[in-house]
């Protein structure tokens, strides 16, 4: 099974006592993540107090510690500048170059950041919210609503027909790039329904033997990726044209480009085209 680890990773809500020791920060202005290149690769800051930076900030969030060390993320308002030596980097882009877990506590912070952005006012009364004293959350002082974090929950699949995968695109897709189909889950629905409800409305076709593999969190806004297997049962393919532009069946061995190592479409991908290969082997 395709499994994501957070390795020395341990999260959570309260902050410990703090120290003179660095902590690390992960802070975003606009959805991106503010790094700067130390000679050795870029890298995220790690002060004591992020006010060091002479960058203007608006909030801060413990996120758990990192091999014992402590992780916060910080948000800076849209119209701050980012001085030199700092830039301004799309968390997308770093999926290659960052250790899975780092990415992983990456996406974290981004969502919670945006989280936070979102929330600043109760959904119910309107009262400016604050935050709760134990939990990720935000209370009203006025209706007492609390709202958590976000998570919308998403179905991502292979679907195969014996050596052969079926791989779209859509228009915002980078040039010549395919992937696995993906949809987000409605409210009534199964996980397993909402992936053949999403295939039978992208493509046309039906599918069968669905089965979970795994699970990926995803920042982008606030997804949780959902994985499945399922075999092709029947129809010939037939784009919505709305979100789906092109699709097709692809020898596992012929593959076009795919998306990055790193994620879960590209693990569906790769597991299935491993397990074909063995059975050649055989």
């Amino acid at each position: 099974k395709i499994q994501m680890l957070y390795e020395n990773f341990e999260p959570g809500v309260i902050a410990p006592p703090r120290s003179d020791t660095p902590v690390i920060w992960f802070a975003f202005q606009m959805g991106r993540l503010m790094m700067f290149d130390d000679g050795q690769g870029a890298s995220v800051p790690q002060v004591v107090e992020f006010s060091e930076l002479n960058i203007d900030y608006k909030s801060t969030y413990f996120l758990g510690l990192y091999h014992g060390q402590p992780v916060y993320a910080a948000h800076i308002p849209d119209d701050t500048v980012i001085p030199e030596p700092f830039f301004l980097k799309d968390l997308r882009g770093l999926m290659m170059t960052f250790d899975e877990t780092v990415f992983l506590i990456a996406g974290r912070a981004l969502q919670i950041v945006q989280w936070d952005v979102d929330h600043q006012f109760c959904s119910r009364c309107g009262t400016e919210t604050e935050f709760h004293s134990t939990d990720r959350a935000k209370e009203c002082p006025s209706c007492h609503y609390t709202q958590y974090p976000r998570i919308s929950p998403c179905v991502i699949g292979l679907i195969t027909r014996g050596p052969e995968v079926l791989l779209a695109r859509s228009a915002s897709f980078p040039q010549g790039m395919y992937s696995t189909l993906a949809g987000f889950v409605e409210p009534g629905e199964t996980l397993e329904q909402a992936f053949e409800r999403e295939v039978q409305e992208e493509v046309g076709v039906s599918i069968k033997n669905i089965s979970y593999k795994s699970s990926q969190p995803w920042p982008f806004p606030h997804s949780l990726m959902v994985g499945f297997h399922a075999e092709f049962a029947s129809g010939d393919i037939q784009v919505d044209g709305v979100e789906i532009q092109q699709a097709d069946w692809f020898l596992v061995d012929q593959l076009p480009l795919v998306p990055p190592k790193g994620s879960i479409a590209r693990n569906l991908i790769d597991q299935y085209a491993d397990q074909c290969a063995d059975q050649w082997r055989r």
